[in-house]
């Protein structure tokens, strides 16, 4: 450990293989090369950040070129080899970050570097940090000298984005993936150093941090190393002090919020959510620690209280498994994709804590609708007198300024089809509603619906080309983000719903676009429409840096003269 620093992160880094955690399998293996004397021309490091890549290689270095050997590896008391690598400035060990210096000219002069032999070493060692970041050229120049280096030469490679570097490379080299720490390991890691350093922290609040860093070493410490300093000497970092410190909040009030939305108590749930708000909680962070409750909500049977990587304590378990139990899980997959969406409006809304306002009243709203009993279709039909379209001879002038108007009621048409069919329904002798007919492929929408099949729905809808629909008889073609059991589960249904059996055949044909395609296509021509109008000229030489995003029409009162 260096003892000429403060920083936790660095005070601590690891010296030798034996100091290294969570990373057993990968020092044990590099460990047995070096000894048998069958060392690699070049060791490549993966993984995420935090975990140990440049530190493995600075160990992997010093065990190449130790006085002492590698079997009485230095530890503490350096050698003048070992000290000079950890402080980065031996002679025959280079360090460089291949993100300053990417060009293929940076590695011709490593090349030729390499061509002598090293000064006071055994070997002659380059260690690229990020090696992902060195241009193409830069690959292909290293590449024969990375296939056949002299004896003296090796080469130690460590990057975060294994993809990015040309396979070519990779085949050259010995591949370590380094795993994240588990948390039982990083949390007894982060007590040892709290006690080294004489702080005082709760187990929570080591539990806490542990979940931050993700399984990385380094954040880990960071943290520790920002909570240790924050507090005056002798007291304790304790829980609600470490979510305050590092921007959390209690996941309990979560879960009471949570229980609050399904008890329909839309003023306690806004109070409930200003409480956290008002703790310094961003909404990002929010939301997904709102997602990371719907998943335990979902998956609460399968999951035990020691197993959830200390992100739920006893007490919060229970909580949720009691709650879970009068849940539906249909409600609580359409809760997960409303709040992925929601996530994607934070980034265009100015205000975002009116928006995850707005979202949980939404919720609130959302439940109740999963609520209502199945939905009679009989005398659905509606009465073209009364519908909302405007005839071309009924327009008035300067009526609808982007001309779009129709086409925008052609979409709410096109998401309101209960409106269009009338269905028919009757009873079977268990005294189930059984559907008599589907003639259209809008009346299977419809059914999905009413059944509340959102699954079904949302692969019609968004994955299932049309290309015919007679009795009993569907031919579709369909993309690649289709549910493999969709054709299975459709068949189902189709003989539960109807009591007949129906023939669903894949065709090669490309079929009609999707109704979410259709609806896409609406949209582009009414934004097409628009920016080709007056008004959206004279806009932007008000706003040059206005931009549109969607178009809507301003429907008037039905019209019965």
């Amino acid at each position: 450990m260096n003892k000429n620093t403060k920083v936790l992160a660095l005070k601590y880094r690891p010296q030798t293989f034996n100091d290294l955690i969570g990373q057993d399998v990968v020092a044990e293996t590099i460990f047995n090369s070096i000894k048998a004397n069958k060392v690699p021309n070049a060791y490549l490091f993966t993984g995420i950040r935090g975990i140990g890549k440049t530190t493995t290689a600075r160990i992997v270095a010093k065990s190449l070129n130790c006085s002492n050997g590698i079997d009485n590896l230095c530890k503490e008391n350096f050698c003048e080899s070992c000290n000079a690598i950890s402080n980065s400035n031996h002679i025959d060990v280079l360090e460089m970050d291949a993100a300053s210096k990417t060009g293929v000219d940076d590695v011709r002069d490593l090349i030729e570097f390499s061509r002598y032999g090293p000064t006071t070493a055994r070997y002659k060692i380059f260690i690229i940090d990020e090696v992902h970041m060195l241009s193409k050229q830069a690959f292909n120049a290293l590449l024969k000298t990375l296939e056949e280096p002299p004896e003296y030469l090796k080469f130690i490679f460590a990057t975060t984005e294994i993809k990015k570097i040309p396979i070519t490379v990779v085949s050259r080299c010995q591949r370590f993936d380094l795993s994240r720490i588990k948390s039982f390991e990083l949390f007894d890691f982060i007590k040892k150093i709290k006690d080294k350093e004489n702080g005082i922290v709760s187990d929570d609040a080591l539990k806490l941090i542990v979940k931050i860093s993700e399984g990385s070493v380094r954040d880990a410490l960071s943290l520790l190393d920002r909570g240790l300093l924050t507090l005056d000497k002798g007291k304790e970092l304790d829980l609600p002090t470490a979510q305050k410190i590092f921007g959390y909040f209690d996941k309990s009030q979560l879960i009471s919020l949570f229980q609050l939305i399904f008890e329909a108590k839309e003023k306690e749930v806004l109070n409930a959510y200003r409480e956290i708000y008002n703790q310094g909680v961003e909404a990002k962070i929010f939301i997904n620690d709102f997602l990371e409750l719907l998943y335990y909500f979902k998956n609460i049977d399968s999951l035990n209280a020691d197993g959830t990587n200390f992100l739920l304590n006893d007490e919060e378990f229970k909580k949720i498994k009691e709650i879970s139990k009068n849940i539906n899980n249909e409600t609580l997959i359409l809760f997960w994709q409303f709040t992925i969406k929601t996530l994607e409006e934070l980034d265009i809304v100015s205000n975002q804590h009116l928006s995850m306002e707005m979202f949980l009243i939404r919720l609130i709203h959302l439940r109740c609708i999963r609520n209502i009993s199945n939905i009679s279709y009989e005398n659905t039909a509606v009465d073209n007198k009364n519908t909302n379209q405007t005839s071309p001879t009924q327009r008035k002038e300067n009526d609808d300024l982007f001309d779009v108007k129709d086409k925008v009621e052609t979409i709410d048409q096109m998401k309101n089809t209960v409106q269009e069919k009338n269905i028919k329904i009757k009873d079977d002798k268990r005294g189930e509603k059984q559907i008599n007919s589907i003639n259209y492929f809008n009346d299977l929408l419809v059914i999905c619906s009413s059944k509340k099949e959102i699954k079904l729905k949302y692969e019609l809808e968004k994955n299932v080309n049309l290309v015919s629909f007679e009795d009993q008889r569907i031919e579709i073609s369909f993309n690649e983000n289709l549910d493999k059991d969709f054709i299975k589960d459709l068949s189902l249904k189709l003989y539960e719903w109807t009591g007949n059996r129906w023939i669903i055949t894949l065709s090669k044909t490309k079929g009609q676009p999707s109704k979410k395609e259709e609806e896409d296509n609406l949209k582009k021509k009414l934004i097409e429409n628009a920016k080709n109008s007056l008004i959206y000229k004279e806009t932007l030489e008000k706003f040059p840096d206005a931009e549109l995003i969607d178009v809507k029409a301003i429907k008037e009162g039905n019209k019965n003269d």
